[in-house]
Parts: structure tokens; C-alpha cells; sequence
């Protein structure tokens, strides 16, 4: 028996081939070309090599080094058990994976614990056995048997063999590697189709059971009293009820898409490299305590925080350095970003016109999204000396979110834009849930009373019968309602004033404009999108504000400011260190002096005056 390490190829085999053998090795490159198929790339590897040493027999194994076996996955002529797994000792992948070397045999009988019958012509043969080596570990062997007694194998096929064992451990890899990227591919695949089923479970039978519920609360009213149908009809009443609840149980547990796969750390992480790689600002992120496991909607929401916190930073603050700050607290999770900015600057309109679209919505969304945890927000802002917010929320107990989602109701007479609204708010702000769509004041009103919706999100061609419904008492509970309008007219203006109107989105505006208004509309603020300021700004400029100012008083017109800044009463009251009951009084003082009948129509007569300068972020 000889037994020789694995050589270096030194000499140059092709040069001494005939053609025949020149064609084989050509045609083996080109069988590799973008073929994946382990086992049918093996078989032509095995061919050739075969074919090329003027033998008939041989076979491939694939070696398990660290589990300790091997599986025979080709051969051709041998019949040593193709398919079948064995132990690393035995056979002749044994002896090779023990000597990690290429092993040359006058008869295959030497070999401990052989898998060739005694019987079979084989057994007294010559062979020569080659590990298929990667990266310096053996993933495989390559055998090839001489036809019979009196055949000796030479160092130099020992080398021929060598190339192709070279050969066959690219096929075993790009096997590999194209196996593995199948398996990422299916697993998305799959994680996109569960995403798409359950987004079509929320979309097609959650709308679908409350227009049921809508036509059976019909049949309720259109049958006559004491009629046998009305125990039917409340009866499906209540199943429909509770297929609705069940689909939209099913839809909670979707994880929002913006962290899948990621932690709140990794996310924040990967935002900071884009940001760092796109301006010039250091950023340095600082994680303390001990980790909680938070809830997908809660890892969502804090990172759209911290999103809004740097859009800010970047955009407007002038900043050097940012830090950004995630504490877990034994009460909650806290999270700070600060700057060495500019700060909070208070230019007169004239000037802050241009300039505030865009970061007048950074605030809003972050003081929506901390409300929506049930946590606060602190900022602290120094003129020429940087910015600094901080948002705690406390654990969720249960592991869910603190609160339920928002209640949206979706009424608009155009089938495209109605849809695009759906769509739009179910993929880009899991904090709100879409309970219908709607096409006329019939069906909004009726719904209304049904569905209960905590806001409304309505087209301009149906603000003013809405607000006509309202002013003959159809619906008696306040709900905030967010009009989607492009070019707004005074008496518009007007009408969303007294309907409750508490934000504008355009068709031009952003899916991250339209989430943030209507989150701020859910949460009670007023808000309005880029486009829609810009408007009535520019209109603010040739006409008289819409409310009377001039018998203010300096706290007074704090207030207000603040008001305009979409601050609530508990945070006015820190800010300016007065008590919430003292902000209430200073609302009702301006409320009757100004005449305006609510604090939308206060904020919007602010919205001309100086107050607008406020809005820095």
C-alpha cells in the first residue's frame, strides 16, 4: 500500500493529453457553469475522471467530519451502497479522513471495514482515494477503482484525480450556498405570504363582516316590531360581532414590518450608519440595563421616535454631535436624544415660512407616538446650546401595547384614493386600526354609530354634508377628523372648524405625513401637512388672522403658542410651570375673548401670528 500526501499539481497534465482528454475537461468547465444539482454535477465529475484514467468504476462521498459519518452520494460501477451513511471508520473514506491525504492501494482488500464484497472483481483491484477539501476541512472523497488485477496507479493520477476533486468540491459548495439562498428565499417568501394573508384578513372579512354588520343593523330597523326575524337578525348580530373581534385579534399579532427580523438596538444601529454616511455628524448610541423583550408594536414605536428625534437633528439643529441614549429602567425604557444644535429658535413669520415645512410634524409625531405608550416627553431647548427630548414608557405587563390601537374610519367617495388611504395606513402605522371604508354620508353616519371610531378620515367632497349632519346633532360624541384636501376655500375652512377637523393631508403628501397627522389627530392635536401649511401661510399673509388677539395677555398668548405646537394641557403646564388647572382657565379666558368656539379655531387664528415662528422642530 502507498500512502502519499496530498500533492501540489507541479506539472502540467493537459500538455501531455491527447485531445479527447483536452475535450473532457472543457466540457466538465462548462457542465459547472451555473449548475446547482448536487448530485448530477457529481455524476459528471465522476464521469470524466472515470472516462479520463481508462477505468470503469468510482465514487463521491460527501464527508461529515465534525458528526463523524459520510454518506455515499454517486458511484458508478462499484455498488458500494449509494445513499447510505457510514461511520469515519470505515472503508476507504475512513482511511482517507484518518491520513487527511490522498491514499494509492495495490488492492482494495487492504482497506479495514471495506464495503465491496469479496465476491465482487473490485475487491482485488488498485485504488485511489483523494479528500475533496474546502477552506482546509475535508467535505468529501473522491474513489476511482482500476478494472481488475494488475493495474498500478501512479503519483501522476494521483494529481489527475486531485483536479478533479478540485472540481467536484466547487460543485459540493455552489450546491451548498445556492441550497442556503433557496432557504432565505422561501423563508421570506413565506414570511411575505403569512404578512399578505393576514393583511387580507384584516383588509377583505374585516371590512366585509362591518359592512354586515351594517346591513343587518338595517334589516333591524326596516323590520317590523315583534317580527320572528328580529331574533335571527341578532343573532347574527352577534356572530358577526365576534368574527370581527377574531379577525382583528388575528391582525394584532402581526408583527409591524419596519423591525422584522431586528431588534430596537439593530435597527437604531443601521439608522445611525445611513445617517453618519450621509452627513457630517457624529453620532454615538449608548445601551444600559438590563434588556427587555418589548412587544412589536412598542419596538416599532420607539423607533419611529428615534427616526423623528435625528430627521429633526439633521434637517434643522445645525448639529455637530448627536447621542442617543436607550435605558432600561426598573420602571420602563427610557429613550434620549441630544444635540449641540442651535436649539429652539423663534424667527418672525416672514422668514420661517420656507423653513418650518417638514419639522413642524417632528414633535407632533414623537408626542403621539410617547402618548400612544402611555409615557411622556421632556424636551429641554436652549437657544444656541442644542436640544434635548426624552421619552419614557413604562413595560407592557402583558407584553402587548399599553393601549389599543386607534379606531380609524375611512370615508371617501373616490375608489382609488379611498383605497390608497387604507392601504397606506395599515402598512406604514401599525398604532391604527382601519374598522371600514366608506363612500357616502349614509353609510359614514350609520357606521359611525355601529363601529364607534375613535377619528375619521373623510375627502373634501364629503366635509360639508358631514358637517351638516353634525349641526343637526346625527352625532353627539366629538370625533377628531382628518380632511383629505388640496386646495382648501375659506368657507372649507370654516365648515372643518366647527366638524371637528383636526388635521389636512393633500394627494401630494407622504405616507409618513399622512401617518404622523392622523396619529396627531387621533391623539387631539391639530396638524397639517406640508403642502396644506404652506397654503395657508401663504394666505395668512394677505388676510386678517381668524381671531381676534389683540386682548391677550402675555401668558395668554404662551398658552396659545403651545397650543399651536400641539402640546397637551399637562405638558403646557410643565413647560411653563403652572398647574394643569391654570392652563384650562387661561384656554377658557382666550376661547371667550377671542370668540372662537373651540381650540381648533384658536389654533388656527394662531396659526398667522407668531406662534408659527415656534414651530422649530
Amino acid at each position: 500500500m502507498q500512502q502519499l500526501p496530498t500533492p501540489s499539481i507541479t506539472r502540467n497534465h493537459q500538455s501531455h493529453a491527447p485531445l479527447s482528454e483536452l475535450d473532457r475537461i472543457t466540457e466538465l468547465a462548462g457542465d459547472l457553469a451555473g449548475q446547482f444539482e448536487l448530485v448530477p454535477l457529481l455524476e459528471r465529475v465522476l464521469g470524466h475522471a472515470v472516462a479520463l484514467l481508462g477505468c470503469e468504476s468510482g465514487s463521491i462521498s460527501i464527508v461529515h467530519e465534525a458528526e463523524g459519518y459520510y454518506r455515499k452520494e454517486v458511484d458508478q460501477g462499484v455498488g458500494c451502497h449509494q445513499g447510505q451513511t457510514f461511520p469515519l471508520t470505515e472503508g476507504l473514506t475512513g482511511q482517507i479522513v484518518a491520513t487527511r491525504g490522498t491514499v494509492i492501494l495495490d488492492c482494495y482488500a487492504s482497506v479495514p471495514a471495506g464495503h465491496i464484497d469479496p465476491d465482487d472483481p473490485r475487491w482485488r483491484s488498485a485504488v485511489i482515494g483523494v479528500p475533496i477539501a474546502w477552506d482546509g476541512a475535508i467535505i468529501g472523497t473522491f474513489a476511482i477503482f482500476s478494472n481488475g488485477p494488475g493495474r498500478v496507479f501512479t503519483a501522476e493520477d494521483a494529481s489527475l484525480v486531485e483536479l478533479f476533486a478540485n472540481h467536484a468540491a466547487i460543485a459540493i459548495m455552489n450546491s451548498r450556498l445556492h441550497q442556503a439562498a433557496a432557504a432565505k428565499e422561501r423563508e421570506a417568501a413565506v414570511a411575505g405570504e403569512r404578512e399578505r394573508a393576514v393583511q387580507e384578513v384584516h383588509e377583505t372579512i374585516g371590512r366585509s363582516l362591518s359592512s354586515l354588520l351594517l346591513h343587518l343593523d338595517r334589516a333591524d330597523k326596516a323590520t317590523p316590531g315583534g317580527s320572528p326575524s328580529i331574533a335571527h337578525i341578532d343573532s347574527a348580530r352577534v356572530l358577526a360581532h365576534e368574527a370581527l373581534f377574531e379577525a382583528r385579534r388575528t391582525v394584532l399579532g402581526l408583527a409591524p414590518s419596519s423591525l422584522a427580523g431586528s431588534t430596537i438596538e439593530e435597527a437604531v444601529r443601521q439608522e445611525l450608519d445611513i445617517v453618519s454616511a450621509g452627513y457630517p455628524i457624529t453620532i454615538t448610541l449608548l445601551v444600559t440595563g438590563e434588556q427587555h423583550d418589548l412587544a412589536p408594536v412598542v419596538a416599532h414605536q420607539l423607533f419611529m421616535v428615534i427616526q423623528e428625534a435625528l430627521a429633526n437633528v439633521v434637517a434643522h439643529s445645525r448639529a455637530t454631535t448627536c447621542r442617543i441614549g436607550i435605558f432600561y429602567e426598573e420602571a420602563g425604557l427610557t429613550v434620549i436624544v441630544e444635540d449641540n444644535g442651535r436649539g429652539f429658535e423663534r424667527p418672525n413669520i416672514q422668514g420661517d415660512i420656507g423653513s418650518t415645512q417638514g419639522r413642524r410634524l417632528g414633535l407632533h409625531g414623537i408626542a403621539a407616538r410617547a402618548h400612544y405608550l402611555r409615557g411622556e416627553v421632556h424636551v429641554d431647548s436652549t437657544p444656541g446650546w442644542g436640544t434635548s427630548i426624552r421619552v419614557q414608557v413604562p413595560y407592557s405587563s402583558n407584553g402587548d401595547a399599553s393601549r389599543e390601537r386607534w379606531k380609524v374610519l375611512v370615508a371617501c367617495t373616490q375608489p382609488l384614493i379611498r383605497a390608497g388611504l387604507v392601504r397606506l395606513l395599515e402598512t406604514s402605522e401599525p398604532s391604527v386600526q382601519v374598522l371600514g371604508e366608506v363612500t357616502t354620508l349614509e353609510d359614514l353616519t350609520e357606521s359611525v354609530s355601529l363601529l364607534q371610531p375613535d377619528m375619521i378620515v373623510l375627502d373634501d367632497l364629503l366635509l360639508g354634508e358631514y358637517a351638516g349632519a353634525r349641526s343637526i346633532g346625527s352625532d353627539t360624541v366629538e370625533r377628531p377628523v382628518v380632511v383629505v384636501i388640496d386646495h382648501p376655500t375659506n368657507e372649507q375652512l370654516t365648515l372643518s372648524a366647527s366638524s371637528g377637523v383636526r388635521g389636512f393631508v393633500s394627494l401630494s403628501s407622504t405616507p409618513t405625513e399622512v401617518a404622523r397627522v392622523v396619529v396627531a389627530a387621533a391623539r387631539g392635536d391639530a396638524l397639517l401637512d406640508g403642502a396644506i401649511f404652506s397654503r395657508l401661510a401663504e394666505g395668512r399673509g394677505t388676510s386678517e388672522p381668524a381671531a381676534n388677539t389683540s386682548r391677550l395677555t402675555a401668558r395668554e398668548l404662551e398658552v396659545r403658542t403651545l397650543l399651536a405646537e400641539g402640546l397637551a394641557d399637562k405638558q403646557i403646564a410643565t413647560r411653563l410651570g403652572i398647574s394643569v388647572k391654570t392652563v384650562e382657565k387661561h384656554v377658557g379666558a382666550m376661547l371667550r375673548k377671542t370668540g372662537a368656539r373651540n381650540r381648533t379655531m384658536l389654533v388656527t387664528g394662531a396659526v398667522g401670528q407668531a406662534s408659527v415662528g415656534s414651530r422649530t422642530r
